[in-house]
């Protein structure tokens, strides 16, 4: 006991001397009765009150998968070896899953509470491209709208505690899924009935979406309904659709990730209807949005009634990709305290900031904060458009006109190289945006117009500079 006693002592000393070299957290939470560390609760600086964010300290058992049967070589299919040692990891009290160096080709990976997957240097899962294999439907969403489709290829539900670390590689193989990618008249058919159930309130299990030729892609990385998550160094070539989906968690922290997809739909993070985050230190280099808020379609998150709040972005870079920080246009259940500061878009964006709702939506957006933020080209710096429907315009009806609520909007010391415009706001005369301010804001060469708003009122713009135009 006196041995287990000095044990416990040391290893929190070091937890603690960790802790301080950081300067990244004030707190350990213990688990009751034990000393051993649980929890590292990270303070997170924010001009809005957020609590900590949790980081479990996974117990120190291992479960390599090789142990249970995985073998390497991109050939061997590693599905319920890798099933197993995470059963037995999460009945034993949880631990570490050990993905050891080689190529790991696997089906879906289902991740269960206290479960850490960890993805050694040198580690690749190589993911299935056939369909079949990520059979039978489990409950996800697809864009917006909860259903029953393939399984995401690394998924968990209503699990606490769970990671994806390692120094390691997800890469999805993607000739399956290619044919896909077009939407044919048939996903697009089955678009419209998922639409018409979260319209009508259809129950969730009733909506039954890995049938026939709907082709609905699954996402890479699918947590839904978890809380206290944690993905941490590991890197990701490709994905099917979305890359990262939190949905519907609580507690989460993405950092010294290095994300590259360039199919189509490849957003880079996205969080919806999913609260307390801080997301640092990751590159994205994305085919579509970087890093992405949401909260859901229409009725659909009405039900649910969740907000995608309290989330924090800092330290991130982002190669390419269709916006550095997109909100919308699925946040029906509302998105407020959401802060993007240092980050940085090396090479090309459409926009650096960009909320995108219509008249479907309803929800609200605000108290959302890009500070210190800098890029090299986009066709916008910030962008508000209330009017953006995509394929949706025609292919369904309105069920229910509700306008999107939006104010206490903030753009701080940017700066961005070259741009078509520096800002254009246009807003909706049914409920105008409101309270917008743009201050400390330099720019190279503009190339089409400064800006333009409409539907607006109090838009602060102080401090804005351009070197020169090109029009």
């Amino acid at each position: 006991d006196n041995f287990e006693h000095k044990i416990n002592i040391m290893r929190n000393l070091l937890f603690t001397s960790l802790i301080a070299l950081a300067g990244m957290v004030s707190t350990i939470a213990y688990a009751d009765g034990d000393k051993t560390p649980q929890y590292i609760l990270h303070e997170v600086k924010a001009p809005f009150d957020m609590e900590p964010v949790k980081e479990y300290v996974f117990p120190d058992r291992k479960f390599p998968i090789n142990k249970y049967g995985a073998k390497p070589g991109g050939t061997f299919d590693n599905t319920k070896a890798i099933a197993k040692a995470i059963d037995k990891c999460n009945k034993a009290g949880g631990g570490v899953v050990v993905v050891p160096a080689g190529v790991w080709f696997t089906g879906p990976i289902h991740l269960k509470s206290n479960v850490n997957l960890r993805l050694e240097e040198g580690a690749v899962v190589e993911f299935s491209d056939n369909s079949k294999d990520y059979l039978p439907a489990v409950q996800t969403s697809w864009e917006g709208l909860e259903c029953f489709n393939y399984s995401p290829l690394v998924y968990a539900f209503g699990c606490n505690n769970i990671a994806i670390t390692g120094k390691g590689k997800l890469q999805p193989r993607i000739k399956g899924w290619t044919p896909w990618f077009k939407r044919p008249k048939e996903h697009l058919e089955a678009s419209k009935q998922l639409y018409t159930w979260g319209s009508t309130d259809v129950p969730v299990e009733q909506r039954q979406m890995a049938v026939g030729e709907n082709n609905m892609r699954p996402h890479l990385v699918h947590f839904n309904r978890c809380s206290n998550i944690l993905l941490d160094g590991f890197s990701i070539n490709g994905a099917p659709f979305w890359t990262i989906h939190l949905f519907l968690c609580n507690g989460g922290i993405a950092r010294n990730l290095n994300v590259y997809a360039h199919n189509h739909n490849n957003d880079g993070i996205d969080l919806e209807m999913t609260k307390n985050v801080l997301v640092e230190n990751c590159q994205f280099d994305q085919g579509d949005d970087a890093v992405v808020i949401k909260s859901g379609r229409n009725r659909d998150a009405w039900r649910v009634g969740q907000p995608t709040e309290n989330v924090v972005v800092r330290n991130c870079k982002i190669v390419k990709g269709h916006c550095l920080l997109g909100i919308g246009s699925e946040m029906s259940g509302g998105v407020r305290n959401i802060l993007m500061e240092n980050c940085e878009a090396t090479d090309s964006v459409f926009r650096m900031m960009y909320l995108k709702t219509n008249h479907r939506r309803g929800g609200f957006i605000h108290h959302v904060y890009m500070r210190n933020c800098h890029g090299t080209c986009a066709g916008r710096l910030f962008e508000i458009d209330t009017d953006v429907l995509y394929q949706w315009k025609d292919l369904v009806p309105t069920y229910e006109t509700r306008i999107t609520d939006i104010h206490d909007i903030f753009m701080e010391n940017c700066n961005i190289k070259r741009t078509d415009a520096i800002y254009e706001i246009k807003g909706d005369a049914r409920k105008p945006i409101r309270d917008i301010y743009l201050r400390n804001i330099n720019v190279g060469t503009v190339h089409k117009f400064i800006n333009k708003s409409s539907n607006t009122f109090n838009v602060v713009s102080e401090n804005m500079h351009y070197d020169n135009t090109a029009f």
